[in-house]
C-alpha cells in the first residue's frame, strides 16, 4: 500500500518536522509513506477575488501534477465529511480490501483548494471547523493515518 500526501509549501519548523518523521517512521511497518511538496504561490497580504482566485488555480494545477488516475483522492477541506478515528480507520480498511492500494491526502495553501482539485478528489475530510496552520495539519493527518493503522491491526495504541 501508498500512501501520500500531497502539500503546498515547504515545512519550516523543525518540530513539525520531528512529529511527522517520527510518525512516518512508525508508518512504515504498514505502508510506504511520503510527503510531496508542491510550491506555494508567493502573494500579498491583501488580494483581490481575482488574485486569490488566480493563486489558488496555480497552487491546483501543481497539486494535480503530482496526482494519477488510480490513486484515490481525500482532500482536506473544511466543508469535507467529518469522521471519528474509527471511521476512518475502517474506511481506509474498506479502500485496501477493494483494490485501492495508493491512497492521496492534500492539503492546499493558505487560500484553500481550487474548484478541480474537489473536482478529482474522492472524498472530502474534514477535522473540524477549527482553523489550523497548515504545518501543523500535516501533522495531525500524519498521525491519524498512523492511528487508523493501528486501529486495524488491533493495538491499543488508540485507547
Amino acid at each position: 500500500m501508498n500512501v501520500k500526501l500531497v502539500v503546498v509549501g515547504k515545512l519550516k519548523e523543525k518540530y513539525f518536522k520531528a512529529g511527522i518523521e517520527e510518525y512516518a517512521k512508525r508508518l512504515s511497518r504498514f505502508c510506504k509513506f511520503k510527503i510531496v511538496e508542491v510550491p506555494d504561490e508567493q502573494a500579498p497580504e491583501s488580494l483581490s477575488q481575482a488574485q486569490m482566485d488566480e493563486v489558488i488555480e496555480k497552487e491546483g494545477s501543481r497539486i494535480l501534477g503530482k496526482i494519477s488516475d488510480r490513486e484515490y483522492v481525500y482532500a482536506l477541506a473544511i466543508l469535507g465529511k467529518e469522521r471519528s478515528s474509527e471511521e476512518f480507520a475502517k474506511e481506509i480498511d474498506q479502500l485496501t480490501t477493494y483494490g485501492h492500494s495508493d491512497i492521496t491526502f492534500v492539503i492546499g495553501g493558505s487560500l484553500g483548494l481550487s474548484a478541480a482539485v474537489l473536482k478529482r478528489a474522492d472524498t472530502q475530510i474534514s477535522f473540524g471547523r477549527f482553523t489550523l496552520p497548515h504545518q501543523l495539519m500535516r501533522l495531525v493527518l500524519t498521525e491519524q493515518i498512523y492511528r487508523a493503522f493501528m486501529i486495524n491491526a488491533g493495538s491499543p495504541y488508540h485507547k
